[in-house]
């Protein structure tokens, strides 16, 4: 199935992570707050009947917070759809 998020908006797949420990104690999820994603679609790119060009790419790894966006399941697999705004870094 193919996702073609709409406007400014980004869909991201979230990669996987290690668990954060801090001596013995192990992070919950909650308490992770960045979360490393792929860029899997581009929306196209038009904000308030302006075109603005992404500083995104499909495939670019990026940061982004993870209360961020909206969360969604297709074929078992998670993604997030977010604004482009709220992605934080791209990771080089």
């Amino acid at each position: 199935m193919e996702i073609k998020p709409l406007f400014d908006r980004v869909v991201v797949k979230t990669l996987p992570q290690k668990p954060d420990k801090v001596g013995n104690i192990i992070l919950p999820e909650i308490a992770k707050k960045p979360e490393i994603s792929e860029v899997i679609a581009l929306g196209i790119g038009k904000l308030d009947g302006k075109d603005i060009d992404f500083e995104v790419k499909i495939g670019d790894k990026v940061i982004f917070n993870k209360f961020a966006g909206n969360e969604f399941k297709i074929d078992n697999q998670t993604y997030v759809i977010i604004k482009e705004k709220d992605i934080l870094a791209i990771i080089k």
